[in-house]
């Protein structure tokens, strides 16, 4: 999906400006032409990875907690009998996130208005995604927008523990490589250099592992600010790579073929999959709307792929079970046999919910394994490191010693 800038106008009001995601520009026309607007222009809003609008961006966002807490809060106030435009006041007036505020307070407007909750939300793809729109929009048409809302908040509240369980297993493995990095920049900045110059005043012959050492540390020495910003210029270039298309296509053959990791990454995607399919199965929207919004829910291309594939597919009358059997190279093969029972029995949103269930407690297992596995992977390679560092420097040090 690409974002979209607009303007409109509708009979009788003033302009209206905004974002809106659609597949392409004539989507996005058709898309603001159905609620009866006159469209004034559609532009693709083009990412600019230097733009200074999407730099403040960064310090205006709303976090996954706060849609989680904003969900469930205003389906907690909807159930207990609040209209929907009140319930929004009372979350405006709670609410310190200055963007989030904005946010809720065109919201109200909209409502006021006359527009659906809905139609205002997706107003705000920066903030509200395909599916909580569709899922609001789901409770709107079934009469249940509490209980939709609910759905929602669990929703972003799973795949906010999932990602979090994730970025816990990776930490510690960063902060242990980034020390080592910084013992090594030292190491090659203050010490390496007075052993060397030690050596050269007494003749000492050196072998080539200590010259390769003494080498690095003249270049470090001498190129100090250079190395720094070259290291800083590294994870930038890989930061933006990233976030190009080609670049993101490569990260992700890239999970799906390192060891250990492309197991989690496949049970990740298919706990994913499932759980959005189920949570919008079971809020009443159509299969292939569905499909189509966990295609964007979706981080990696490949899995992005296969849901793109599966919408065309499935709209032809095909099952989605034999979209999810003909790939089990991602997807493992109970995903599919649980979808075919879903499609037999009729119950597809319970079975995907069993699906989802079953790899999230999967995946949590595996983040807690791959913490110990990387402690004595990691420790081999400080023990490496530390050993070719002594034998490099004590070598020279005994013939030290020797002369003197």
């Amino acid at each position: 999906m690409t974002l979209f800038s607009f303007k409109t106008i509708k009979q009788g009001e003033k302009s209206q400006e905004g974002t809106v995601e659609a597949a392409n520009k004539s989507a996005a026309f058709e898309k603001l032409m159905k609620k009866g607007e006159t469209v004034v222009f559609v532009r693709e809003v083009r990412k600019d990875a230097f733009s200074l609008k999407q730099v403040g961006e960064l310090f205006r966002h709303v976090s996954i907690a706060e849609k989680i807490v904003f969900a469930h809060t205003l389906g907690s106030m909807i159930e207990a009998g609040l209209s929907l435009s009140r319930a929004l006041s009372v979350i405006d007036r709670q609410i310190k996130n200055k963007k989030l505020k904005e946010v809720v307070g065109k919201l109200i407007d909209g409502i006021n208005k006359g527009d659906t909750m809905s139609d205002s939300m997706a107003h705000f793809p920066e903030v509200f995604s395909s599916l909580f729109v569709s899922m609001v929009k789901a409770g709107e048409e079934s009469g249940n927008l509490a209980e939709s809302l609910h759905v929602v908040s669990s929703q972003l509240e799973k795949n906010y523990a999932l990602t979090k369980r994730i970025q816990g297993a990776l930490i510690y493995p960063a902060i242990i490589v980034l020390l080592m990095l910084a013992i090594a920049i030292l190491m090659l900045v203050y010490v390496i250099p007075t052993l060397s110059k030690t050596f050269k005043e007494l003749g000492v012959p050196l072998p080539p592992t200590t010259q390769f050492l003494i080498s690095t540390s003249d270049f470090v020495s001498a190129n100090f600010i250079l190395v720094i910003a070259g290291i800083f210029a590294l994870f930038i270039g890989i930061f933006f790579a990233a976030r190009t298309k080609q670049g993101k296509r490569t990260i992700d053959f890239a999970l799906l073929h390192f060891p250990v990791i492309n197991v989690i990454v496949k049970e990740i995607n298919s706990a994913r999959t499932a759980r959005t399919l189920s949570s919008l199965l079971s809020a009443g929207v159509d299969l292939i709307v569905a499909i189509r919004i966990t295609g964007d829910v979706l981080q990696n291309s490949f899995y992005k792929d296969i849901i793109r594939q599966a919408e065309i597919r499935v709209e032809k009358g095909e099952n989605i079970s034999a979209v999810l059997s003909s790939r089990e190279d991602l997807y493992p093969i109970f995903v599919s046999e649980m979808a075919v029972v879903g499609e037999e029995t009729g119950k597809l949103s319970q079975m995907f919910m069993g699906v989802a269930q079953f790899y999230e407690n999967e995946v949590d297992q595996k983040t807690k394994d791959l913490s110990t596995v990387i402690e004595p992977i990691l420790m081999i390679v400080i023990g490496i490191a530390v050993g070719f560092f002594v034998t490099a420097m004590i070598g020279p040090t005994y013939s030290l010693v020797n002369v003197i």
